[in-house]
């Protein structure tokens, strides 16, 4: 068995579930009207499979979140360890700060890789589209749901009539009958917009998430390298992919980056940027309702304490018969 047949047999489930999930979703937009034949359809069915694949995820990244907020809270613990053995060079002192520091790992029960769960776990999903978009661009029955008919039909797709699912970059520019340029300008505009994405999520991460606690640590710094450094290896290898690939990357990336956007606003690391602006913002929708008299400001009890926030009841009340009054008494 070739390196070629071992990791298609690796990935014979991941691929069986990819073209499940995109024959599934190309039968309701085929039914709904749509032409099955069309790019935008075979398009739409891998935007479903970004919809599905990152739905499931939900909970993982929740997880992820928890184990941040742990991570911020065991920090100051981390960075003692980290002092206790500062300067010290020698081999038999950094094993023994990596094991102190995966002790304590273990007894908080946070994990300093949990970041990376949601990537991982993504990446048979790409290898598996990537292997039905070739099985299918040689005109391949797929392994599952994708029979001959869609097999050809998902094979022959193209986007904006001229741009084939299956061409890359690096395959539209080493074209037999010479480079094709609109397909290597719709590939190149594609990456720039995953690198784009990819940049802006992170930026958003590093720049209005981190408390300013963290930013003065040696972990932060490195994350700030990696969210420069990271992109330009999207930059290089999305050349060599489909546009079929590159549009689910593009999709989950645009997922990623409103997931994030939602998550900063509403539940921000405490001591961050958007901690700090998700306060003013309750406050100002405070004073909005105390001013419109929804809400009541009561007196301290004591001086020096703090004013009691009540909610106005604005319900009217409903009137209770005589008979109703009698059977409360």
């Amino acid at each position: 068995m070739n390196l070629e047949s071992l990791y298609l047999t690796v990935l014979w489930p991941i691929r069986w579930l990819v073209e499940l999930v995109m024959v599934a979703w190309h039968w309701i937009f085929s039914n709904i009207g749509m032409d099955p034949n069309s790019g935008l359809t075979w398009v739409l069915s891998i935007v479903g499979l970004v919809v599905v694949v990152r739905a499931a995820l939900i909970p993982v990244f929740v997880r992820q979140i928890k184990n941040q907020r742990k991570m911020l809270e065991v920090a100051p613990q981390i960075k003692k360890i980290q002092d206790k053995y500062k300067g010290k060079r020698d081999q038999l002192s950094r094993e023994a700060m990596s094991r102190e520091m995966m002790a304590f790992y273990k007894e908080s029960g946070t994990n300093p890789l949990s970041s990376c769960i949601p990537l991982l776990i993504q990446i048979p999903i790409f290898g598996g589209l990537f292997a039905v978009l070739n099985n299918a661009s040689q005109g391949h029955n797929g392994i599952g749901a994708m029979n001959e008919t869609l097999s050809r039909s998902f094979g022959q797709a193209s986007l904006f009539g001229f741009a084939p699912l299956h061409d890359s970059f690096q395959s539209a520019m080493n074209h037999a009958g010479g480079p094709v340029v609109p397909v290597m300008i719709v590939a190149a505009i594609m990456v720039a917009l995953m690198v784009a994405s990819q940049f802006y999520t992170q930026l958003q991460i590093m720049s209005k998430n981190i408390s300013d606690e963290t930013k003065n640590s040696p972990q932060f710094r490195q994350q700030r390298t990696l969210m420069y450094f990271l992109p330009f290896i999207f930059l290089f290898s999305g050349f060599a992919f489909p546009l079929g690939v590159m549009f689910y990357w593009l999709t989950t990336n645009i997922w990623t980056m409103v997931q994030q956007f939602l998550v900063i606003r509403s539940m921000p690391t405490p001591g961050s940027e958007a901690a700090r602006a998700r306060e003013e913002r309750l406050a100002k929708r405070r004073d909005a309702m105390i001013a419109a008299g929804k809400l009541q400001v009561a007196e301290p009890a004591v001086e020096g304490g703090e004013a009691v926030v009540t909610r106005v009841n604005t319900q009217r009340q409903q009137p209770v018969s005589n008979r109703r009054k009698k059977k409360r008494r």
